[in-house]
């Protein structure tokens, strides 16, 4: 099956079945090329079952490129609370500044000038060039990878880098729908090609898999390895609020509402009271509660009854939940 079939089995398969998706809308080139940023500034690490209800709360209170580029923080950071990743909106914001300034209010097509934006890198250049400007580009997600990883049997680790999935990806082939291509394939990888049981008799290009032949779709992944990292965590109780400070000491959750913690560098005998995977981080916590409160400028109190009513990352809530939990 040459490139050019494959391509045209896929965007048959995708004409038919692809999914209503808010950010798909059909609306004005400039509305979907904003629409394509925040969509992909979102699904960055993020399934789209989850990002879909916070895009359309998010475009809803911030419709275009202007209002985003001077919204309030505060109110931004609260649209974004439970995605996580807060650097994302924090440079989605940063881009809508400089594309407002530098680029005459317009999201550039250039993938060089794309890059040299706040927050974007190889794949959402790529995926913003493809999708709202319909250039010839295949961004290669996780959903893509695996249909590639699959179709062509890739195994081995030399196979899987990603500097090798970017030449095998040519088997794909490139078509004059580009955007449509783009999505197709991803989405090709999200209905069908599946984790776990994929659907092989849905897929327009099985007949041609090598793993569907061998009966073997487990998929190999190169192998990261968490940082191992302690930290003392400190805390402070009055009328039965907790202390938070802005975080401006650690490179992780920058300016937001943290405990105080301080790092503990290759400690002897540590006995974590609790652990927390964040980035690439396992984070061995040890709890000290302490009495004396030092004036800090940057102090919050909260009350852990009231969760709901702060704007605080996931990281410090999970910790709230442990100290209620361990009185």
């Amino acid at each position: 099956m040459n490139n050019q079939i494959i391509a045209n089995k896929i965007l048959n398969w995708y004409d038919i079945n692809k999914r209503t998706l808010p950010w798909r809308k059909q609306v004005s080139s400039k509305k979907k090329q904003y629409y394509t940023l925040v969509s992909e500034f979102m699904l960055q690490q993020t399934q789209v079952a989850t990002v879909i209800p916070y895009f359309k709360k998010f475009i809803k209170n911030i419709p275009d490129l202007e209002t985003l580029a001077t919204f309030d923080d505060q109110k931004l950071v609260k649209l974004w609370e439970g995605l996580g990743y807060y650097s994302r909106v924090r440079n989605l914001k940063k881009t809508a500044q400089v594309v407002i300034k530098d680029f005459n209010k317009n999201i550039p097509s250039n993938f060089l000038e794309l890059k040299s934006l706040p927050g974007i890198g190889d794949y959402t250049a790529s995926a913003i060039s493809a999708i709202a400007f319909n250039k010839p580009y295949i961004p290669l997600d996780g959903n893509i990878e695996r249909v590639l990883k699959r179709y062509l049997y890739l195994k081995k680790e030399h196979q899987i880098t990603k500097e090798n999935l970017h030449e095998e990806k040519k088997i794909f082939g490139l078509t004059t729908r580009s955007s449509d291509y783009a999505q197709a394939l991803m989405e090709l990888g999200a209905l069908i090609c599946k984790p776990i049981n994929p659907n092989c008799d849905q897929c327009p290009i099985s007949v041609k898999c090598i793993s569907l032949k061998k009966k073997d779709f487990v998929l190999n992944k190169i192998k990261k390895k968490n940082k191992d990292k302690y930290y003392l965590l400190k805390v402070f109780k009055k009328n039965q609020k907790y202390l938070l400070i802005k975080n401006t000491e650690f490179n992780f959750l920058k300016n937001f509402d943290i405990f105080p913690m301080q790092e503990i560098i290759k400690p002897k005998n540590f006995n974590k009271d609790l652990n927390i995977k964040l980035s690439n981080m396992n984070m061995n916590i040890k709890v000290e509660y302490n009495n004396e409160v030092k004036p800090v400028t940057t102090q919050n109190w909260i009350d852990p009854k009231n969760l709901h009513n702060y704007t605080l990352p996931t990281f410090t809530k999970k910790i709230v939940n442990y100290l209620e939990n361990h009185k």
